[in-house]
């Protein structure tokens, strides 16, 4: 992290396309049992959180491996994937909750439509922002020194979503594909 930490922040304040914090708070959740897992959120001022459970930390086996993780949800904040996430699910719900209202559907009917789009709005970006998040996390851990193609082989012990109609990952292939074209690009000098 004393190395990550400070390139996160850069490429943050290089990248970001809005006025948003770049002043990152890491966080380890150690509640025991927890699935190997990472998240990105913002605290109520806007600060963003990037998260590990204690499982995903004993799962990785290099540094590069947590670089590469952490990279990747710090793109999500610099990208802006939680705000158009979140507007998303609300279009969808608006868009169900009114055809549903429209077809004759009863207060219920419509909201059960409202809660089917939301969902489905929610995720229909997600395999795109992972995608994303994955390149950009690939020339963070990149700039930072670590070698993000060694840090994605944590996608090889993970199980693989595959190609699930409303599944919000990409399929692990796609995935590595994707942080190869990241470095691929940073050494030809494409991306910085």
């Amino acid at each position: 992290m004393r190395r990550m930490e400070p390139q996160v922040r850069e490429d943050c304040l290089a990248r970001r396309t809005r006025p948003i914090s770049c002043d990152f708070v890491f966080v380890v959740d150690d509640r025991p049992g927890l699935e190997p897992n990472a998240f990105q959120t913002v605290d109520r001022n806007g600060r963003p959180v990037v998260g590990f459970t204690l499982s995903l930390i004993a799962q990785t086996r290099n540094p590069d491996e947590i670089a590469f993780v952490v990279g990747h949800e710090a793109a999500h904040h610099i990208l802006n994937h939680l705000d158009r996430r979140s507007g998303a699910a609300t279009a969808a719900a608006v868009v169900l909750g009114s055809i549903a209202s429209a077809y004759g559907g009863d207060t219920s009917a419509v909201a059960r439509a409202q809660e089917i789009g939301a969902s489905v709005g929610s995720r229909y970006y997600s395999r795109e922002w992972e995608l994303e998040a994955d390149y950009l996390g690939a020339i963070i851990a990149l700039n930072a020194g670590y070698d993000p193609i060694n840090g994605s082989r944590l996608f090889e012990r993970i199980p693989d979503p595959g190609n699930h109609v409303l599944g919000t990952h990409p399929s692990r292939a796609q995935r590595l594909t994707q942080v190869r074209r990241a470095v691929g690009d940073v050494q030809a000098g494409r991306v910085r």
